[in-house]
């Protein structure tokens, strides 16, 4: 089962709103403000790197309040 963590920075504005809409996105397993360079952490789980990157690219990276995000594959 693929994983990936994404990193996310916000508009200023935006945060708490992004935030709350990512605990409602299918596959979205844990999301966390956070200090420092980026703004919200959320580990994201799918059934294959299909459906990851449909969650990844169609779900959360299009949540309006994005301004950009990294996301970083887990394997091993």
């Amino acid at each position: 089962m693929p994983v990936s963590f994404v990193l996310i920075n916000t508009e200023t504005d935006a945060m708490e709103k992004v935030l709350e809409a990512l605990k409602d996105i299918k596959g979205v397993k844990e999301a966390y403000s956070v200090y420092g360079v980026y703004d919200i952490i959320a580990k994201v789980e799918a059934e294959n790197m299909d459906k990851l990157k449909d969650i990844v690219s169609y779900r959360i990276r299009r949540l309006e309040g994005i301004r950009s995000a990294l996301t970083m594959i887990v394997f091993g």
